[in-house]
Formats: structure tokens, sequence, C-alpha cells
């Protein structure tokens, strides 16, 4: 069990320390290159660097695990963009967010409830599990049992969350400015911000879970059922999904075919999203989906992270899988200064050329899986192709894109490393006209 720092003094000390710390490994390695590493080659310069990103990554990952909340979904949105804003080694470390969170103590757990529900967790349910069965930056899930709705799912906010949002914010801003050198970065943190404050809304996600049952559930799709009278902003309770996650469903040696008709479902699930609500599941990880083989259905969770994309960008985002295709360059440099890609304002001379043949190699190679009609996900070549992109993308000394790239990132990408992790083929086929179907009734 894990103590919480839940006060903005308490918080601000873990902070400072992490930040303290990443300044003096800075300091010390700028230090070391002045005395002691002029004639050192390239190589070495750069293994020293990738050692000394790991070490601050690591310390902001100590700190970040402690404080769970906002500073956790940092580390968890950072961990899955794709567009340059954090070195190579960050990446590594800080995708253990997306795991390894220790949960709140249980007398935490059940004064919280007490609180927010009015009366113990006995008289309120049947059972309930002291042992969280999943733990996340905001909150942790407890599975119980009750008289009237069943096996259910509860999800417990961490103390003091809401209120410590734009604090955690401004520091961890102060801490990334030493690692990040871009003038977005403002924008970025400012989309994150907007997108926490809905996250720690219970009951804006309990809208969520009713939007999605009634629009998107189906005899092979599931997505839990809210149940209102047992919820508050902090609590949100819920109907229990069943099934297995990725991990433990890759462990029991599943057959191709069970690999591919799960991924199927992944796809389509993602894809019949595009429609003109813009409004997308934005938190494609494999802790949010359960595969069932009895039943044979996906399900769907966690429905905090919804997000409801500009006009302008979807639609952009949108034309960029047609346009990777058979887009002449004057097509794409549009496309690419719409999403904020190109001619971003203080870039350096020469800048745009470099970033427009990073992004028209990267984007065909992304493409790949609309163009072949059924795609393999166990291609080993693509898989190549992406890391390979996803560390040059590193290595550009200031991040580019709209804010919106990092959800948009997140899901896309987030769908694709599952469906290489799955090994699946899957057909693409309606996804394409799905997508070509939503720009005609654009233009």
């Amino acid at each position: 069990m894990s103590e919480y720092p839940s006060t903005k003094y308490q918080r601000g000390k873990v902070f400072t320390k992490a930040g303290l710390k990443v300044g003096s490994n800075y300091a010390k390695h700028h230090l070391k290159r002045i005395l002691n590493n002029k004639n050192a080659d390239e190589v070495s310069a750069s293994n020293d660097k990738k050692t000394l990103n790991t070490e601050n990554a690591n310390e902001l990952f100590k700190a970040f695990t402690q404080l769970r909340g906002t500073a956790l979904k940092i580390a968890q949105s950072l961990s899955v963009d794709n567009s340059g804003i954090l070195p190579d080694e960050f990446l590594d470390v800080m995708s253990q967010a997306q795991y390894q969170v220790p949960p709140l103590n249980y007398t935490v757990v059940s004064s919280i409830l007490k609180r927010e529900l009015g009366e113990q967790v006995d008289s309120t349910f049947e059972s309930f599990s002291k042992n969280a069965i999943a733990a996340a930056s905001i909150g942790q899930v407890h599975q119980a049992q009750h008289s009237d709705h069943g096996k259910m799912a509860v999800k417990i906010q961490y103390p003091n969350v809401r209120n410590t949002i734009e604090s955690d914010l401004t520091m961890a801003k102060s801490i990334m400015k030493r690692v990040v050198n871009t003038g977005k970065l403002d924008d970025y943190f400012k989309e994150i911000y907007e997108m926490l404050l809905k996250e720690t809304d219970y009951s804006s996600e309990g809208a969520y879970l009713n939007h999605y049952a009634e629009k998107y559930r189906s005899d092979v799709v599931e997505t839990p059922t809210w149940i209102q009278d047992l919820s508050t902003e902090k609590v949100l309770s819920m109907t229990f999904v069943e099934g297995e996650h990725l991990g433990e469903f890759l462990k029991s040696n599943p057959s191709q075919e069970e690999r591919n008709y799960f991924g199927q479902l992944l796809w389509d699930f993602f894809h019949k999203q595009i429609n003109e609500q813009r409004t997308i599941h934005a938190d494609a990880h494999p802790g949010n989906y359960k595969f069932n083989r009895e039943t044979r259905t996906l399900g769907v969770l966690d429905f905090g992270c919804v997000k409801t994309f500009p006009e302008h960008f979807f639609n952009n985002y949108m034309r960029a899988l047609p346009l990777h295709k058979d887009a002449s360059d004057a097509e794409l440099r549009e496309l690419y200064k719409n999403l904020q890609i190109l001619q971003v304002e203080g870039s350096k001379k020469g800048a745009d050329e470099a970033y427009y043949d990073f992004f028209k190699e990267f984007g065909s190679d992304f493409i790949r899986p609309y163009r072949s009609g059924v795609f393999d996900f166990g291609d080993e070549d693509f898989k190549k192709q992406i890391s390979h992109h996803m560390k040059k993308a590193t290595s550009f000394k200031e991040p580019v894109g709209s804010e919106q790239f990092i959800y948009a990132s997140r899901v896309h990408m987030g769908l694709y490393n599952m469906l290489m992790k799955l090994r699946a083929s899957v057909d693409t086929r309606e996804a394409v006209e799905h997508i070509d179907a939503y720009l005609s009734t654009q233009n």
C-alpha cells in the first residue's frame, strides 16, 4: 500500500525534489562535457545523453508514481504521444505509467466511500474487495456485489485530485521545460489540463457510459452500465464487464483465429466512432479492453478520456489517410500547414523541409493498413518501420503539430500497438469506405 500526498504543499515538495534532481543531473552533464568531453566522439556523446535521459526519466517517473493524479496522467499522455515531445528514453520509462501504479490503502478508500455515498461500505454493498482490481492515475477500481445491481466495478477517485490539477501542471511544466525545447509546450499542457478536468468528473464519465452503451453496444461489443444512484463526481459505480485484458489473453497462447477475431473487433470499434460527432474513446491502451472468449465480445472500459475533436483538425486528420496514398506535394504541404506541422512560428530556416520529408515518409508507412484490404499487424517489417519513425521523431529539436495530436496519436497509435501485440490480421476495407463516406459529407 502507498501513502498519497494530497495537499498542494505535500505535492509541491515532491515536484521540487524531482525538479532539483533533474536540474542537477543536467548541470553535471554539461559540466562534464566542458571539462572532460571536448574530444569525445559523436557516439560517446550520444550514449552519455541517453544515459542522462534515462536517469532523469526514472527520477520523474518515481515522483509521478508517488503523486498519481495529474502528474501520472501527464506521464501516461506523454508516453504514447508520437510528435517528438520527449526523448526516446523518456517514452520507454514513462510507458510504465500505464501499469505500475500502487493502490491506496483500503482505510482511505472506505472513508472516501462513506463521505461520498453517506453510508459505510458494509451497509451499501453485500461484498466489497479490499484489494483494488485496477489502479490508475486518477482513481482505482474495486469489485463489489450489490443486492439490486449484482456484480459491480466501483471506481474511487484519489483525494483532492481535481483541486491540484492546475498547480500540478504548473510544476510539471517547469520541470519539462528543462527537457523539451518548444514554444508549444503551453498549448500541449492546456490541452491536457482541459481533458483532466473532464476526467475528474465521474458524473461526466457516467454520461459517456450511457452514450457509448446506446450508440456502440452490440452483440460483439460490451460496455458497462452506469449505476447512477451509487455514483457521485468522485465515485463511479457500474456493472462489471467480464473478460481478460490483453496481457492475460496473450499468456494463454490464443489461436491465430482468436487473435484475428478480437483484433478485428478493436479495429472496427475505433473506426465506427468516425462520424459527425467527432467524439472518440481516446484512451486506447490494453487496460481499457477485455476479451471475453465465452461470449466472444470485446469489453470497452474507462470512459473518462473521451475527446471531441475540433471539426477543422478532425477533418484534416481524416484527409491524411487518402492524401498520403496519392496526393501531390502541394496538397500534402497544405495539409501539413492545416495540422500546424509546417510554417510553425519561430521555426528555423530549413526546418519545414525536414519536417515535410519526415511526415511524408511516416504518413506513407502509417497508412499501409488502409491500402492492403487485409493487413497483418504481425508483419515485423511494419513494426520496425513504425519504431524507426518514432525514434526519428525524437531527434527533432522542436516538436511540431497541433495540440490535438496528443489525443489523436494516443488513440491511433494505441490501437496499432495493441494490434501489433496481438499479431492480428484485420480486414480494413470497411474502415476505408467509412472514412471516404465521412469525408464526402464534409465537402
